[in-house]
């Protein structure tokens, strides 16, 4: 069965950085800084962007990050936790911005007759 996404493999990540070497480059120095410890350590740091992942939902970034952190010995505990965060915020934002929806409904609301 074929994917919707493709593998991502050596062979494309070369020929991005082919076709756009200092971005490519660029990027890659800025991921590495943004998962260096720091303030949070590289674990916490993979945890949270196994959940932005979830949220995002890009495939590519679920696989990457869940392999980090469990490189940086995140539990399959800790992983799934975080993607109950991560799926409590999503379902959270809809529930939150049903207030906009309610807004307008009351905004649109036919005069009561007396």
């Amino acid at each position: 069965m074929d994917s919707l996404f493709p593998k991502s493999t050596s062979a494309l990540a070369h020929q991005r950085a082919k076709l756009t070497p200092e971005a490519d480059e660029a990027f890659k120095a800025f991921s590495k800084a943004v998962f260096a410890d720091g303030a949070l350590p590289k674990k916490t740091k993979q945890l949270i962007a196994v959940a932005v992942a979830h949220v995002t939902q890009c495939p590519y970034c679920i696989h990457g990050h869940t392999q980090a952190a469990l490189k940086e010995e995140a539990t399959a505990q800790e992983i799934m936790e975080a993607i109950w965060v991560a799926t409590e915020m999503r379902a959270g934002g809809a529930f939150a911005h049903s207030s906009l929806a309610l807004d307008t409904i009351n905004q649109h609301k036919p005069s009561e007759k007396k």
